[in-house]
């Protein structure tokens, strides 16, 4: 049996480095925040709710200061969809995760405040209450963390966790909404990052057809096709790790990802001989993480491109084109990456063997969690970005 995600609970806590760096950092991560001591504890004062999980995922875990409770979720779920957070009123959460498109975004970069741009994809918010660590290079624990970034970033919601919450305070609904939740007592940007985080431990997507077919042993759930196609993602016999080594599938569960961070060369420029983005290394400053990045979850993956962490690729059927090739070759690559050539495929069967894998992928697609969405939302991506050029 694999590890289990408990164990790989503890495996991050004792390995990943005390204090996060901060200078380096593209423009589009540059969103570590600065301490703001809260007026009072920020806990919720409501009762635990239990979050339902659907087939093929494990339980939910939170830290012990913010136990989930029906109105931290809701005034989460309120904030979220909230342009108020950004200094001119204009970008939300939901801006660069879009529920309509798997809570990720289908554009390469995401507009902020003024329509500046970054040079790293918006990440999916589905299911990443199994992410032991937040951002693309991790720079960030735990959501609540995560939450403190975008407000502070200049090119996203350009605005400061003070001017939250003053406006907030200000405002005619959510003085009672944060009583409720969390009671009597000035906003607290602590208040927003538990209720943000709350809701986005709700976000759960299962129940696949990959589920159903794998936990669920109902054999008819996927296709010939996407039953191949698991087949060569499990597959032991391929020259150097198979996809399962990083995209983990358990006896009772499946994450799609791992904790471990990876160079698969997409940051480096060939022609140029350097890293385009430094990943991981600006975080650990250790020159052996320059180009690695996190390890994304393959659930919902047909909804979520473009890929990678510059949305530099727009096809299922590129990405496994590119991981079959064995990456871009750099001084870093991991060695987690395919060693080409694909051995136990013969040359004329691999263009078959490519769609069964890609039809797999399509079968992660799982189930919108129940009520994550407002009733009035409206799909907030504009018109695709075309500038390739990242604002600094």
């Amino acid at each position: 049996m694999m590890f289990s995600f408990r164990s790989a609970l503890v495996c991050v806590a004792l390995l990943l480095p005390a204090a996060l760096a901060f200078d380096g950092l593209p423009a589009r991560a540059r969103s570590r925040s600065k301490v703001v001591e809260p007026g009072s504890a920020a806990v919720p004062i409501g009762k635990t709710v239990s979050i339902p999980v659907p087939l093929g995922l494990p339980p939910v875990t939170y830290p012990g200061d913010n136990p989930p409770t029906a109105e931290t979720i809701s005034l989460g779920r309120k904030l979220f969809f909230d342009p108020i957070l950004s200094r001119d009123n204009t970008v939300s959460c939901a801006s660069c995760h879009d529920p309509e498109a798997g809570f990720s975004d289908p554009r390469r970069f995401s507009p902020g405040v003024g329509e500046q741009v970054g040079n790293r994809q918006a990440m999916p918010v589905l299911n990443a209450a199994y992410h032991l660590t937040q951002f693309w290079d991790g720079r960030a624990f735990t959501l609540e963390d995560q939450a403190e970034g975008p407000i502070q970033n200049p090119i996203e919601m350009a605005n400061s966790l003070i001017g939250v919450e003053r406006r907030l305070a200000a405002d005619r609904e959510y003085p009672a909404l944060f009583a409720q939740a969390f009671g009597p007592g000035r906003i607290t940007y602590k208040m927003v990052t538990k209720s943000i985080a709350a809701y986005e431990r709700t976000l759960l997507s299962g129940n696949s057809p990959f589920d159903r077919y794998f936990y669920g042993k109902d054999k008819t759930a996927m296709s010939a096709s996407a039953i191949r196609g698991l087949e060569f993602f499990m597959d032991r016999t391929l020259v150097g790790p198979n996809c399962v080594s990083c995209h983990r599938i358990e006896d009772t569960y499946a994450t799609f990802t791992e904790t471990r961070f990876h160079n698969t060369g997409v940051a480096f420029d060939e022609s140029k001989g350097i890293f385009l983005d430094s990943g991981r290394s600006a975080v650990t400053n250790q020159t052996k993480d320059l180009g690695a990045f996190k390890v994304v979850t393959l659930r919902n993956i047909a909804l979520t491109g473009p890929y990678m962490h510059d949305g530099s690729m727009k096809t299922l059927e590129e990405i496994v084109d590119f991981y079959l090739e064995g990456g871009r070759h750099n001084p870093y690559l991991s060695g987690v990456m395919p060693h080409p050539p694909v051995t136990f495929v013969t040359k004329e069967q691999l263009p078959q063997a490519k769609a069964d894998l890609v039809e797999f992928l399509k079968a992660l697609t799982g189930a919108m969690p129940k009520d994550a969405v407002p009733p009035s939302y409206k799909s907030q991506t504009r018109a695709p970005n075309t500038s390739a050029k990242a604002k600094r």
